[in-house]
């Protein structure tokens, strides 16, 4: 005879409670940092090996076919279905980055250089204050690719107990499908594909024509040297590409490949001990740099 609880909706057998404790119930809680109740978000940390996911997008224009938040759109579909794969808890929507190149475009939001680090830093301090360990960024956002590693370096600076990787872009194999446009940059054909990817509904091929995504190459400068307005002498529409050329195929490649880089990423790093060892070998070593062996 089995023991009974009661609740609202009736009898539940003491079977069925077990269940609801059991990690098969637990593999079925959201990825989702939002979704989950205060204590589902405990047990998630847990079941996660406190691994966390921070997809890093950004709020900009892309040419004239794409929504605003398309890198968000895109980094959170790969770290969500990653996640999935190889459960991690998703941080929420994260657009703090650097797009100071596009403020010129409607709809762009651009913060300041010394909030975007100051942000970021306290936002991977809370998450690793509620068990988040090893926090995965997953980059969606070309302009965060010099952001995040100096950023990630600069955890150097003083002692944490957690330990920050970037996934700055997904790898792709041989067989990926074949590129139809040239240059293939911001909004272009991989980027509106991987939308038709994600989220479809938000495309709109029919207007990738209206603006040109042609390089124009006004400035003239040597090899090396490197101005914060090349891209806009390049790409004055903020548009690096064709986005018409776009094709759902190149997407589902793209996005699954993307899929699978973080949650191949999240499997190492959850087996990663060597890190956080070496991180404090280093703040030790680092409080006493004339007892380094020269």
């Amino acid at each position: 005879m089995h023991t009974r609880t009661r609740c609202r909706s009736g009898l539940l057998s003491a079977s069925f409670i077990f269940w609801l404790a059991s990690p098969v119930h637990a593999q079925k809680l959201s990825v989702n940092w939002e979704e989950l109740t205060a204590a589902d978000f405990a047990q998630a940390i847990k079941l996660a090996q406190n691994t966390c996911v921070l997809p890093f997008g950004i709020i900009e224009k892309h040419g004239p076919h794409l929504p605003l938040g398309t890198d968000l759109i895109n980094a959170r579909y790969a770290a969500v279905h990653g996640s999935e794969a190889e459960y991690a808890v998703v941080f929420p929507q994260y657009y703090f980055g650097q797009i100071f190149e596009a403020k010129q475009e409607p709809g762009t939001v651009a913060y300041s250089a010394a909030l975007q680090l100051q942000l970021l830093q306290e936002t991977t301090d809370e998450m690793a204050r509620n068990g988040c360990k090893k926090i995965l960024i997953v980059n969606g956002h070309g302009g965060n690719n010099n952001l995040l590693p100096y950023f990630a370096q600069s955890q150097l600076a003083k002692r944490h107990d957690y330990v920050v990787y970037a996934l700055l872009s997904p790898r792709y194999s041989a067989s990926r499908p074949p590129l139809h446009s040239n240059p293939d940059m911001h909004a272009g054909e991989s980027e509106t594909s991987n939308t038709l990817g994600s989220r479809p509904d938000l495309v709109h091929l029919d207007r990738a024509n209206q603006e040109s995504g042609e390089d124009r190459n006004r400035l003239d400068l040597p090899e090396g040297v490197y101005t914060g307005i090349w891209w806009y002498a390049k790409f004055p529409d903020h548009y690096a590409g064709n986005g018409a050329a776009a094709n759902k195929e190149l997407g589902e490649f793209d996005m699954q490949s993307w899929t699978a880089s973080v949650s191949n990423a999240l499997r190492a790093i959850k087996s990663d001990n060597v890190s956080m060892r070496l991180q404090n070998e280093f703040f030790e070593k680092s409080q006493h740099p004339l007892d380094t062996p020269q």
